[in-house]
């Protein structure tokens, strides 16, 4: 039982953790950058472990989206096309 007399914290935690859709478009990015960076090369050639790396984070993705599906709502799934389609550009511009 609380102590009556006990004062209440003055700042409650509201923060239950970071989303699993952020955690995922940020865990994109940084895959597609990286691979960018090391199987790029500067005749715009991409090696085929890219691809592979691309084909592994989509089961990944996949996966990720089945295991939390309840946290999948209309906004996040808005965010997490729109972070799709700026994959696609990060692309294009290497």
């Amino acid at each position: 039982m609380r102590d009556p007399l006990e004062r209440p914290p003055i700042f409650t935690r509201r923060h239950y953790g970071t989303p699993e859709t952020f955690t995922l478009i940020v865990i994109n990015y940084a895959v597609v950058t990286f691979g960018l960076m090391i199987f790029g090369t500067s005749d715009h050639k991409i090696n085929w472990f890219f691809w592979v790396v691309l084909a592994i984070l989509a089961i990944y993705n996949a996966y990720s989206i089945y295991r939390y599906r309840e946290e999948y709502n209309k906004v996040a799934i808005i965010a997490y096309v729109i972070s799709t389609a700026g994959l696609g550009l990060l692309f294009l511009m290497v």
